[in-house]
């Protein structure tokens, strides 16, 4: 059972909980080894050595690992001498849902011809910057063939991607549905967006609170996704025999 409240800071040994926290690693296995659209069942191992997560079958071999995708920005914040202008349980909120599953992704962990991977892609990208939405756009913009900052990027990894059919088979495989509109037409943005012309990075203190506001709702709505995702799971398979666990609503 996935508890949505989780903190995986909590487990991670004052480390990253990316790379540290086993409750993490073992959410990520269960949540994504599931159906594909196309139906075949994408399950992933956790005990290939050295490796994260690892995927092999006739749809291929795929190492992946996991990625926080929900910036708090706060050291940049801190820099501008804007962070400051928050009440410290503001921050601490804010710091703390972003360490739940809900802010948290799975993608390609090895490098092709030594290039950067997506995660170290987007985090560096200046017109990312590690943001969700903006690297959602990038994908939906990949699926069809248009150019992004991450084009290249994602080109590299496009046999990942062709497991999920097309970008509404990739927003559906991973939860991500209120990050769009109904129609998986459009990205919802947390700043304003106009081609990947505008900054990435929040300038003041109005711009910074509501994108703390928009990101804070969509991982809600991301974590109560995946809680009800987890009770048909287990409605599904009554011979399931694992400890319980605390749900969060």
């Amino acid at each position: 059972m996935i508890d949505t409240a989780f903190d995986f800071r909590t487990d991670a040994g004052a480390r990253d909980p990316d790379k540290h926290s086993p409750t993490l690693r073992r959410y990520h296995r269960l949540l994504w080894s599931k159906a594909l659209p196309g139906g075949e069942t994408f399950k992933l191992d956790d005990t290939t050595p050295d490796e994260y997560l690892h995927h092999r079958s006739q749809l291929g071999e795929f190492f992946l690992a996991s990625d926080s995708v929900i910036p708090t920005f706060r050291d940049y914040m801190r820099m501008q001498s804007i962070v400051t202008q928050l009440p410290e349980a503001d921050k601490e909120a804010f710091e703390t849902i972003s360490c739940t599953i809900g802010g948290m992704l799975l993608f390609p962990s090895n490098k092709i011809d030594g290039k950067p991977t997506i995660n170290g892609a987007r985090g560096l990208h200046p017109r990312i910057a590690d943001r969700i939405d903006l690297t959602l756009e990038c994908i939906r913009r990949h699926y069809r063939f248009e150019a992004s900052p991450l084009d290249e990027t994602l080109q590299r990894y496009r046999d990942f991607f062709s497991l999920f059919g097309d970008f509404p088979g990739y927003v559906e495989f991973f939860l991500l549905q209120d990050l769009i509109t109904d129609d998986a037409g459009r990205v919802k943005f947390s700043m304003h967006f106009d081609d990947f012309t505008t900054p990435a990075l929040p300038r003041d203190i109005e711009t910074y609170k509501e994108y703390q506001r928009l990101t804070i709702e969509f991982v809600k709505a991301r974590n109560n996704r995946i809680h009800q995702w987890d009770i048909g799971h287990l409605q599904q398979t009554p011979e399931h025999t694992g400890p319980p666990g605390p749900l969060s609503r």
